[in-house]
């Protein structure tokens, strides 16, 4: 099923950045080859990751000193990050795709750790070795291509949205209500709202532009219509979807 109310109109360069950022929980995260390695420095190295991002969309990683790209930062912060929304498509090109360039540095906020926490909730087995740490990109470009013709680079400032402390100050109470009291609701937002299958789906995150769904190894975004500054806020939205996805369910849409 379909969400009648969605917008049709294509989302500017930046928010296409955004919304892949936001959907996305992995990326290629390509670093400097460091001098003291066994391969040649300055060559660029690729790696796959998994990703969550703060909650103006700043990525977030969980990596270990022990890693290649983990010691090419310690040598050279600057990274780009590959986000790809092709997967499943006929005609993968068609997709976006967006590669995101920053500096990574460590950082010791609970607020990061605990969103990446809750996208991935298997790093908990691992989160406390003492080779791990979070590290949080500082997002100074990004080029994006969402089709073919659809092709912009865009400034980093541009990319991020709203960082809503109001919101973020709240969003654990928001979640932890949403997926201990509203199981039902979160269900009627995946399979009707998003047209996913599956019984199970929880909320791991929310925002002041949706929020974030995860069942098993498969995650979800539920966009809101309006930004949100705030957990009031969001729960208007949350509201507001869930009378839409049940209004389509009863008509059989």
């Amino acid at each position: 099923m379909t969400d009648p109310d969605a917008k049709s109109s294509a989302p500017s360069p930046a928010k296409s950045v955004r919304d892949l950022l936001r959907s996305c929980d992995r990326a290629v995260l390509a670093t400097l080859q460091r001098a003291d390695s066994d391969a040649p420095a300055g060559w660029p190295y690729a790696s796959l990751v998994m990703m969550a991002v703060d909650q103006d969309a700043s990525p977030i990683l969980l990596i270990s000193t022990l890693a290649d790209h983990t010691r090419n930062l310690l040598a050279d912060p600057r990274a780009s990050l590959l986000v790809d929304g092709t997967a499943g498509l006929d005609e993968p090109l068609t997709g976006a795709r967006a590669t995101v360039m920053g500096r990574l540095e460590k950082t010791d906020d609970p607020r990061h750790r605990a969103r990446y926490l809750a996208r991935h909730p298997s790093a908990q087995m691992y989160a406390g070795f003492g080779d791990f740490a979070v590290w949080r990109m500082a997002v100074e470009r990004a080029h994006i291509v969402a089709g073919f013709g659809r092709i912009h680079w865009v400034e980093g400032g541009a990319v991020l949205g709203d960082p809503a402390p109001a919101m973020s100050e709240r969003e654990g109470d928001v979640v932890g209500h949403m997926n201990e009291d509203h199981a039902d609701a979160i269900a009627l937002y995946a399979q009707v709202l998003l047209g996913l299958d599956g019984e199970g789906w929880a909320m791991t995150g929310v925002d002041a532009e949706g929020a974030d769904l995860r069942l098993g190894g498969r995650t979800a975004r539920l966009p809101f219509d309006k930004p949100v500054a705030d957990a009031e806020g969001a729960r208007v939205e949350l509201v507001r979807l869930v009378k839409r996805a049940r209004s389509i369910a009863s008509s059989g849409a």
